[in-house]
């Protein structure tokens, strides 16, 4: 993929984020955030298994296809903490996690079912949507420790800064965050299994696009939730 139609694609996902603000403005509740930020999640987990190459023209890095999707949960955790609260937040965050269990959970009921002996595509099944122990073990405690942190940092920011400088508050909790949910993730998935350095490095270069382009969503989104105001 070129690098002009990763950034159309960081736009279309991230932009799934004005639904959630303006639900937030017009029910004063975090709902459709927290129901992107569930699928988001969800869906990071399942694509997770593809590693893709992103050609930026001066650089090609290679990252896992759930890279793109999944670097925006840290937008979607700072705008419910910027309307709602670092509780809420962690809230969210917590619902993400149990959600993620009973997902795979169920999937793996579904893999250990017998197949009717005229369906021949068990195996093919088994590989696209079955978890491996690893890398499920992996996403889960790199999900639950950089999410909190970046729920803690934005928070952090937000008292110290007296409310004032959005993006700093959205950029040095994300960025960080980021940079810890992938050395995590990466060494517990793949240590042995795939090379370290280029997989780490190209994650977290995109993670960090993604962060960067979400600055100025984030101030789209919070015009949005205080319009009226």
């Amino acid at each position: 993929m070129n690098a002009l139609m990763i950034l159309v694609w960081i736009a279309i996902i991230t932009g799934f984020s004005f639904f959630g603000s303006w639900y937030a403005r017009k029910y004063n509740k975090p709902d459709a955030l927290i129901a992107l930020y569930v699928a988001f999640v969800l869906i990071s987990n399942i694509i997770a298994y593809k590693i893709a190459m992103f050609n930026f023209g001066f650089a090609t890095f290679f990252a896992t296809s759930a890279t793109l999707v999944f670097a925006v949960t840290f937008l979607l955790t700072d705008i419910v903490n910027e309307k709602f609260g670092r509780k809420e937040t962690q809230k969210m965050i917590l619902i993400a996690f149990i959600t993620q269990i009973a997902v795979a959970l169920f999937i793996w009921l579904s893999i250990q079912l017998t197949p009717a002996p005229f369906w021949n595509d068990q195996d093919i099944f088994t590989k696209i949507i079955g978890f491996a122990p690893r890398i499920m073990i992996a996403s889960w405690i790199a999900f639950l420790i950089s999410e909190n942190v970046d729920a803690y940092l934005f928070a952090w920011f937000k008292k110290i800064t007296k409310g004032k400088y959005l993006w700093m508050r959205n950029a040095f909790s994300s960025l960080p965050s980021m940079a810890l949910d992938t050395a995590i993730f990466v060494i517990i998935a793949f240590a042995g299994v795939q090379p370290l350095l280029p997989l780490m490095i190209g994650v977290l270069v995109i993670k960090w696009i993604v962060g960067i382009i979400d600055i100025p969503f984030m101030y789209f989104n919070r015009r949005i939730m205080y319009k009226n105001k």
